[in-house]
């Protein structure tokens, strides 16, 4: 591996402008496809293998004329107080707002007149009108969303309360300007880093460059594949990250290797061999862990991931031949004025930081451990009251008209009203459809949360039927969770007596069956995944306590993360400081797709970080000096690559969609406890008490594993037994009058 690495780098340095064409032309083509494609959906939602899917096939197949795909609105009134919906003035305002409604767009099927569908409540004091749409909240064109928002003005002005809530309003995820923060804030971690705005400026521009291609590609494909417009906010977010972190460290060790005195284009080469080896295993973890999501078996979580894994592929190649493709043109600029001016830095220079923190934990070993430990311990307590479920109109923000149109339903119609079960009976194997209805009607009706049962519509063929069951409180209440298997488990003596099959879906049963599909997934998920990148790690490290020890260090840091975001979002602590003014469940999805994710940056600080450990020792060095001398070399890079993707994560908080919000505030924190708690003082704490222990590998799996050699040591060998000139091929070096220069690091 080293050593095809070190040849690719050195290639890539020689011929530059034929490898920077060939980048610029692939993000060209990517550009090109996105620019020609029409825009994104929001990307179709399934489940497969759940009851709730099971019944929207069944809706799709009997009753061909119902659109289950378009977006709906509802358009709440409310009379001021002491006044009444149908008193006649009110009355002939809402009929002027369901007439603009259905002459306002040639998207909508059919707009509900409230007092014609019985949508006034008991009081009279609200009353909404239903609007269906031919197509997606995300394909709505802005004149529809406009005469949806201008419809109910004209009530106002006569006195009455009108607020809008549904999926018809949903627009494409804004973003803001937090994204580009955490680049600044990445970009200024970078200067410090390097101490050369041309260094800084590798990292980043690579980076933009691999998500350029990344975005543009998932964009152009997005149609043809239901890429739902998440996914590229993702690609996005992992892509940036992980781009900047990878170049950052072949960069780094260039710079160590011309320290050494060694000629640019060879510096080059040994730092793709050595750091880009760790780059080419890192980044499998994250291709591993997010290809893995595909085992949980919805197609939207999987696409996301491949998309994202695609990105992260694309971060590696970018790393591996545009970088040492970069530094050729770099020249001397690759580092800094003052340390281009400064001759050979002196040997007995003060130890650095990385250097005075390994003696430490090497002095307190176990204070260090249990310091680390208790502390995540602590910040993981949360995560035992951690309640799952998926966002609604009731998690907006307060301040929103979703937000407040879901208050005066639950006002007038009761809590349930916001969460309808649709209940479809299959009655195709019954003697007698009407009457086996009206007996599933009646058995629903004696269970306990039922507020109301709608009367069944049958379909044309009359062999099937969809009833509309109003729980007594809100959709995400355990109450109406019960309400769903009451009747799930009242359908099956219901199918023996009567012959027809009783299926609930609906939004809500959508999402309970979602989040079980998700509890049900998550163990099978973390074994694959950290089963796989167990094997991995073994390969690269030659051990089986340091693959054991980083894979126990990621559940540690991945628990305390998500006690963070339970506190923050289900229980609120902090939440005004991250923009969280309504709390709620925490997204189904976000336990394994933290899992997910963080497990694979995660296990990128250990290659980092460990794998020049495992350099200093397997060439001759005891294993607590090599624990120094992997955090003299390593540290500060670890440091800057945490603070950048924490800094980048950290962005997509000030995002206006909650799962994006949620996602990374997730990231970051697990970032933030992972590099600088478990790898930073867990790993070599207990890699200072293991000893030579740590290296161990039984000499039956040492002949088993295959030496992929991410240390170099064969490269290193190779190079040494060479005779002078061989390494470069035949190929002069470019500039000799650079290739001696020594500089700081």
């Amino acid at each position: 591996m080293a050593t095809f690495l070190y040849k690719l780098g050195r290639f890539a340095f020689r011929r530059r402008r034929f490898v920077a064409l060939v980048w610029v032309a692939l993000l060209a083509l990517a550009g090109v496809g996105a620019a020609s494609a029409s825009t994104a959906t929001s990307g179709s939602f399934s489940i497969p293998g759940t009851e709730a899917q099971k019944a929207f096939d069944l809706l799709e197949q009997r009753f061909p004329g119902a659109s289950a795909d378009g977006a709906t609105a509802r358009v709440v009134f409310k009379a001021p107080d002491g006044q009444k919906m149908t008193d006649p003035a009110h009355k002939a305002e809402v009929e002027k707002v369901v007439a603009d409604l259905k002459a306002g767009s040639d998207q909508v099927v059919s707009v509900v007149d409230p007092y014609a569908g019985k949508a006034v409540s008991r009081d009279g004091s609200t009353a909404y009108t239903q609007v269906s749409y031919k197509v997606s909240g995300m394909e709505l064109t802005e004149e529809t969303r406009e005469a949806l928002g201008d419809a109910g003005k004209k009530a106002q002005d006569a006195g009455l309360t009108v607020e809008i809530g549904g999926d018809a309003l949903q627009a494409a995820p804004e973003t803001g300007a937090g994204e580009i923060i955490g680049v600044v804030v990445a970009a200024i971690v970078l200067v410090i880093t390097f101490g050369s705005l041309v260094a800084a400026g590798l990292p980043l521009l690579t980076a933009i460059i691999g998500v350029g291609i990344g975005v543009s590609t998932i964009a152009a494909l997005a149609n043809v594949l239901d890429l739902g417009s998440t996914t590229a906010t993702l690609a996005t977010m992992i892509g940036l990250a992980v781009g900047i972190d990878y170049a950052l460290f072949i960069v780094s060790r260039y710079r160590a290797e011309l320290a050494e005195g060694r000629e640019r284009e060879e510096a080059a080469g040994r730092a793709v061999g050595t750091a880009g080896s760790a780059v080419v295993f890192a980044g499998l973890t994250v291709v591993i862990a997010l290809v893995g999501l595909a085992v949980v078996n919805i197609p939207m979580l999987t696409k996301m991931g491949v998309a994202a894994a695609g990105t992260v592929v694309i971060a590696v190649l970018i790393a591996l031949t545009l970088i040492p493709a970069l530094l050729g043109f770099a020249g001397k600029r690759v580092h800094g004025r003052r340390a281009r001016k400064q001759p050979l830095r002196k040997t007995d220079a003060k130890p650095n930081m990385g250097t005075r923190w390994a003696r430490f934990v090497l002095r307190r070993p176990v204070a260090v451990l249990l310091t680390g430990v208790v502390g995540l311990g602590i910040i993981a307590v949360p995560a035992a009251s951690l309640e799952m479920g998926l966002p609604d109109d009731g998690s907006q923000s307060v301040s929103t008209t979703q937000r407040k149109a879901y208050d005066l339903l639950s006002d007038g119609f009761g809590p349930g009203f916001n969460g309808p079960l649709l209940t479809v009976v299959d009655a195709t194997g019954s003697d007698d459809a009407k009457g086996a209805v009206d007996q599933v009607v009646t058995t629903v009706k004696d269970l306990d949360q039922v507020a109301a049962v709608t009367p069944a519509t049958f379909n044309r063929a009359g062999d099937t039927a969809t009833i509309t069951i109003i729980p007594k409180d809100r959709p995400s209440s355990a109450g109406t969770e019960d309400l769903v298997h009451a009747i799930r488990d009242s359908g099956a003596g219901l199918e023996n007596d009567t012959g027809a099959e009783v299926l609930v879906t609906g939004a809500t049963a959508m999402n309970i069956d979602f989040s079980q599909k998700m509890n049900d997934a998550l163990l099978p998920y973390l074994a694959l995944v950290v089963g796989l990148a167990f094997l991995l790690l073994m390969v690269v490290f030659r051990s089986v306590l340091v693959p054991l020890k980083a894979a126990l260090g990621f559940l540690l840091s991945v628990v305390a993360a998500l006690g963070a975001v339970v506190a923050v979002f289900q229980w609120g602590w902090l939440g005004s400081l991250f923009g969280i003014e309504q709390t709620g469940p925490i997204m189904s999805m976000m336990p394994i797709f933290m899992v997910g994710v963080v497990f694979g940056l995660a296990m990128d600080y250990e290659v980092f970080l460990v794998t020049r450990m495992r350099e200093a020792y397997v060439h001759g060095e005891r294993p607590g000096q090599a624990i120094v001398t992997g955090f003299q070399h390593g540290a500060r890079v670890v440091t800057a690559a945490a603070v950048i993707m924490i800094a980048v994560f950290s962005g997509f908080i000030g995002s206006s969609e909650q799962m994006i919000k949620m996602i990374g505030f997730g990231l970051a924190i697990a970032v933030f406890f992972d590099a600088f708690v478990v790898r930073m003082a867990v790993v070599p704490a207990v890699l200072a008490l293991l000893g030579r222990k740590a290296w161990w590998l039984p000499r039956w799996l040492d002949l088993v594993l295959p030496n992929v050699d991410v240390e170099g040591e064969q490269l290193r060998k190779q190079l040494t037994d060479a005779p002078e000139g061989d390494a470069s091929d035949g190929d002069a070096p470019e500039d000799p009058d650079e290739e001696r220069e020594l500089v700081r690091v």
